[in-house]
């Protein structure tokens, strides 16, 4: 009698965390970076001094579009989401670094991605114009069930190359993107606002975008650090529609 291999213990996530691990980011920050222009080196006493009184100053840099003096700081985000929402994010490349976990260097953890009920999943209209709609129940259990199910037969097929000794950098090739996968990634103001101007949907946008939802997931939560780091700069962001200086 042939023993039956015990099921897959996967793990099933719908949700995406981002931590907010170090951050050298104020307002002040973006002040004395852009009033150097004209005080040279007194523009560090901007440093010590309130922001707030300094509101109109960003939120002109902002409408006008003198980005650089927002480059000058720092964020470092720890995120945990599918691979695939990690090629997306990876086209942003100016004004980012990165860092993602190595599939060669560890075996990789039965943790994989399915849509929660609040995800839209019919797809409506022509590429360029389509938008997309709520699922009926059905298809939500019909798109778990087989999500679910492609994963546990991936990751066994994973394990079974592991165990007869096939290194991790070829055994990873089977897994799919729905695998959840961590990074750190670090930018600055100005690249994040530019990240959040493509990858979520606002309406205070003056240029509308349709980024994929899981993908916006990530972007709300590092958007709600960034605000608690700059809330003047993050108002202004908003006040002037959005758009990456």
């Amino acid at each position: 009698m042939t023993d039956t291999p015990e099921p897959t213990k996967a793990h099933f996530r719908s949700d995406v965390t981002v931590d907010l691990v170090k951050s050298a980011a104020a307002d002040s920050d973006v002040l004395f970076a852009a009033r150097v222009s004209t005080a040279g080196e007194q523009s560090l006493e901007e440093v010590t001094k309130d922001p707030e009184r300094s509101k109109g100053l960003i939120n002109f840099l902002m409408r006008d579009r003198h980005g650089s003096p927002f480059e000058h700081n720092s964020m470092t985000f720890f995120i945990s989401a599918p691979i695939f929402v990690f090629r997306e994010f990876m086209r942003h490349r100016v004004g980012w670094s990165y860092n993602e976990e190595s599939g060669r260097y560890r075996e990789l953890e039965p943790v994989f991605y399915t849509p929660g009920e609040s995800r839209k999943l019919i797809q409506q209209g022509r590429p360029g114009k389509y938008e997309f709609v709520e699922g009926a129940p059905k298809q939500h259990a019909l798109t778990s069930r087989v999500m679910e199910d492609s994963y546990r037969q991936a990751y066994d097929a994973y394990q079974e190359m592991l165990a007869a000794g096939v290194a991790r950098e070829v055994a990873r090739a089977v897994l799919p993107v729905g695998l959840f996968s961590t990074m750190y990634a670090t930018c600055n103001a100005r690249s994040l606002m530019h990240f959040l101007g493509l990858r979520t949907q606002h309406e205070l946008a003056k240029v509308p975008s349709f980024p994929q939802r899981e993908i916006e997931m990530v972007g709300e939560q590092m958007e709600q650090h960034w605000a608690g780091l700059m809330p003047l700069t993050h108002a202004a962001f908003n006040k002037n529609g959005r758009v990456a200086p």
